[in-house]
């Protein structure tokens, strides 16, 4: 990114919330924008000048009722992980899981310890969906390890790459998006389980190809409700579902779909308003 024109889209979110945000950066990078700054109450999206489509930026933005204005301007490359690695801390799930980068000192060990690149960091685990996917991946470690697990919508697969350290037999991770499937190559060679971690880039259509122990899908609510039948006949019989990516309002649909689909709901997590539920298929 240091020699190209690149486009800098200001948008300023009002109210501003860090799940907002989030949300909006993920959809922002199908475009592709590839980095983001967020500046409180703005969030700072960068693209190549010949990527720059201003209609579809438009019809991102029309769906964020929070979005009060943006501000589209040329300006040089630069090096963005510089501004990456200024904000990023090291996030610890429950005293057992600390996702950390290089550059970050005097951090202690944990039980499994994943390592995030600045180049690669289409997400890094400071989402609560993330945080508490992992803390119920830690409650059903009996059944990750030595078992096969998908990461479905993986990002960076943080959650794969916890799955192959708590000792999964193979895990699968699968993303819709081009640079998020790199993303989830790159850091498994990183965090060295890339042995056991498969990466690919597609749809819940590649999951018939495969029969899984456990599903980990941390995705918008809409699309879990629409591939839920595609897990569900992906997961092996005593398996698990692991969900995440929705409010806790959401929570209702989604337990009448998964029951619809011989589900049964084995409990849930909460956090600011956020939720994660856990099925098994009997």
């Amino acid at each position: 990114m240091n020699s190209f024109e690149y486009i800098e889209v200001s948008v300023r979110l009002e109210p501003f919330s860090e799940e907002t945000a989030e949300m909006l950066m993920a959809d922002l990078a199908e475009l592709p924008y590839d980095s983001f700054v967020t500046e409180e109450p703005v969030l700072k999206a960068y693209i190549p000048l010949s990527e720059y489509r201003p209609g579809d930026l438009k019809v991102i933005l029309s769906g964020y009722p929070d979005v009060a204005g943006f501000e589209a301007v040329p300006i040089q490359g630069q090096n963005w992980n510089k501004e990456w690695e200024s904000r990023f801390e090291p996030i610890v799930v429950d005293g057992k899981v600390t996702i950390k980068a290089s550059f970050n000192e005097n951090v202690p060990r944990t039980r499994f310890n994943i390592w995030i690149d600045p180049e690669m960091a289409f997400g890094t685990g400071s989402h609560n969906t993330t945080y508490m996917m992992m803390q119920r991946m830690l409650g059903i470690e009996d059944l990750i390890k030595g078992h096969v697990v998908l990461d479905m919508g993986c990002g960076t697969a943080i959650l794969g790459i916890l799955a192959a350290k708590m000792g999964a037999r193979k895990v699968f991770a699968v993303d819709i998006d081009a640079v998020a499937a790199r993303s989830a190559w790159g850091n498994a060679r990183w965090n060295r389980v890339s042995r056991r971690v498969e990466t690919a880039c597609g749809d819940a259509s590649l999951l018939q190809m495969g029969s899984y122990d456990v599903i980990l899908a941390n995705i918008h609510r809409n699309i879990l409700l629409e591939d839920m039948p595609t897990y569900v006949r992906s997961l092996r019989h005593g398996g698990r579902l692991l969900m995440s990516g929705f409010y806790e309002a959401d929570i209702p649909a989604l337990q009448e779909r998964a029951a619809s689909l011989g589900l049964t709901f084995v409990g849930q997590t909460l956090r600011d308003e956020w939720a994660c539920v856990e099925f098994a298929k009997n």
